[in-house]
């Protein structure tokens, strides 16, 4: 009888060898919603988050969440924005309606969730065991049928010490810090929707109150002269009043080259350049409530995806340290022959079976132990660098939301009604000849320029207003 033993022996060690490291075929578990921790906890955490993967569908503007994820899934293919979608909107476009088809159509939100997708494809590769080696061995050849050995042999490395269920918690982290990173460009679009859509209804207000003001200018000609013609004013008051009305018709025509720009800019924000100018549903003068600094401060902190991302690479930093303690753990190799035809034994079949162990006698990955810890130490000072590169942020922000609050407040309790009253005693005192024209010119001046700077002070607040809600986060379309 031929002899089996080697075989049966090669067969055994390929049996454990298969299943050892290798996932199940279970699909993605969804993972159960989890609170972030806040930063202060973050920083010094050392306990390493549960093994569940993250949801796939992502909704616009939620925090991402992230628990570990087991070794196990099978790839899937990740669902992405579809860029090509153009949300059909009937009537007035309203604010929610924009923020949703930016989310849509924003080529930046499906680059991120293309990225998310990656590093899913890449926590799944990082824990998958090495392939076996299956090949033909030859010996003694050309020893003219006296002593050739002609077998196949069969090679599988095991991986020790636990390295792929590390590099899965390494590569989990990372899928962490993408999906918060996803996060955080969706709320830098929503920012920017928001940012854009009250500079378009600002700038509508501007262009009916440059109108008004050439309507004033023009009636205030028709005054001139109707006066001049009765002897009752002279020819330079009615030259100041054409050269206002000039005036008047550049403002006119700045604005309604801001409103312009400014849909323009929401156009391209949202994704789609060429999306006719159209009505917005919105009030851009109801009252949002105040921010104070402490509560605008505490919820940056505790909310910003950006200290989650930062959070992530800490986690990922520490896994990478103790998956680097274990590197020193050796492989082992596994390989078994069998030779079919052995003509040096009569040419009966035999086999071998080797198994080899790397000894770590000067490569135990010191360096790279060294370079892990200084990796876990610079991922600990980045989030406290970030949380104050926060607040620093926020301080200019806060101080222009102040002042614009503070502003628009006072123009609309005091200086709108007065420099309205002014001008329309200005106009009468005029009609009826009771005031020179230099009087009546300073108060449309005043009308106007209050306006002008009420309207400015208006979109400044709205712009901070967005900043503070989106947690810092805009222009989405520089971001890298």
């Amino acid at each position: 009888m031929r002899p089996r033993l080697p075989t049966i022996l090669v067969c055994v060690a390929l049996a454990g060898c298969q299943n050892l490291g290798r996932p199940p075929a279970d699909p993605l578990p969804e993972p159960a919603p989890q609170q972030l921790p806040t930063p202060n906890n973050a920083a010094s955490s050392g306990t390493a988050p549960t093994s569940t993967p993250p949801a796939a569908n992502q909704t616009p503007v939620q925090q991402a969440q992230h628990v570990e994820p087991v070794p196990g899934p099978q790839p899937q293919p990740e669902p992405l924005p579809q860029a090509a979608l153009r949300p059909v909107a009937l009537g007035r476009l309203t604010l929610p309606d924009l923020e949703q088809m930016a989310i849509t159509a924003n080529p930046s939100v499906a680059r991120a969730a293309a990225l998310v997708q990656a590093a899913r494809g890449n926590w799944i590769q990082a824990g998958l065991p090495p392939n076996p080696n299956v090949g033909y061995d030859g010996q003694q050849i050309g020893s003219a049928g006296r002593a050739e050995q002609d077998g196949v042999f069969v090679e599988q490395e095991i991986v020790r010490g636990g390295k792929l269920r590390l590099n899965r918690q390494v590569a989990a982290q990372e899928w962490a810090r993408r999906e918060q990173e996803l996060a955080a460009q969706q709320q830098r679009v929503v920012t920017d929707v928001r940012i854009a859509f009250y500079q378009v209804l600002i700038a509508e207000r501007q262009e009916k109150l440059t109108g008004q003001l050439r309507d004033i200018a023009a009636e205030a000609v028709k005054v001139a002269e109707a006066l001049l013609k009765g002897r009752e004013v002279g020819r330079p008051d009615l030259l100041q009043s054409q050269l206002e009305l000039g005036n008047a018709e550049i403002l006119a025509q700045n604005a309604r080259n801001r409103y312009a720009a400014a849909w323009r800019t929401l156009a391209t924000v949202i994704g789609d350049p060429n999306l006719p100018p159209q009505a917005l549903d919105g009030d851009v003068e109801g009252d949002r409530g105040e921010h104070t600094w402490e509560a605008s401060r505490q919820r940056l902190l505790s909310s910003s995806p950006e200290i989650a991302a930062a959070m992530a690479e800490i986690e990922r930093a520490r896994w990478a340290l103790e998956r680097a303690n274990v590197e020193k753990v050796p492989n082992v190799t596994v390989a078994g022959l069998v030779n079919w035809r052995d003509n040096g034994i009569g040419g009966d079949s035999d086999g071998a079976i080797t198994v080899g162990v790397p000894l770590p006698l000067w490569n135990r990955n010191q360096g790279g132990i060294v370079q892990a810890q200084g990796q876990v130490a610079a991922a600990e000072r980045a989030l406290d660098q970030l949380e104050l590169s926060l607040e620093n942020r926020l301080a200019p922000v806060f101080e222009r939301y102040a002042n614009a609050r503070n502003q628009v407040n006072k123009y609309r309790s005091q200086l709108l009604p007065a420099a309205q009253q002014s001008l329309d005693l200005a106009r009468r005192l005029y009609q009826a000849g009771e005031t020179p024209y230099l009087n009546l010119l300073t108060a449309q001046r005043s009308f106007s320029q209050t306006n002008v700077n009420y309207l400015e002070s208006l979109r400044e607040l709205r712009a901070a207003e967005a900043e503070i809600e989106g947690l810092l986060l805009s222009g989405s379309l520089e971001s890298r």
